[in-house]
């Protein structure tokens, strides 16, 4: 069973979003679990705004292209040059090292808490 991080907040597309301001976004051990092996990421760029519900990006792996979809709506950041250059690292390290992007948030879209995304999705906190 793929971990859920207790501390995150998630959207139904398997998108995280912590606490801090800005947030930070990434995708669920339980997303990069069924992607497989991620070997490339599309993120927007700093000074795009992004709209909750809304493609926002790609995760590609060597089974699938998904769609990345934004948690929040807002202004986005920065965006972890890290994961862009080593898209492995977000099946290494999904809630940490693993972060896409901040945005500074205009508004929250739809978001489960951690113990509701793991019973929807059969993660284990």
């Amino acid at each position: 069973m793929s971990k859920v991080d207790s501390s995150l907040r998630y959207s139904a597309e398997h998108e995280w979003v912590d606490a801090s301001s800005p947030v930070k976004v990434g995708i669920s051990a339980v997303a990069a679990d069924a992607l497989g092996d991620v070997v490339y990421v599309d993120l927007p760029a700093v000074g795009d705004t992004v709209t909750a519900g809304e493609t926002c990006g790609e995760v590609e792996s060597t089974k699938s292209v998904s769609d990345l979809y934004a948690p929040v709506s807002g202004t986005i950041v920065e965006v972890n040059q890290e994961a862009v250059d080593n898209p492995a690292i977000l099946n290494e390290d999904p809630y940490g090292a693993g972060w896409l992007f901040t945005v500074e948030v205009t508004e929250e879209g739809e978001l489960m808490s951690a113990a509701e995304y793991a019973e929807k999705n059969g993660g284990e906190l």
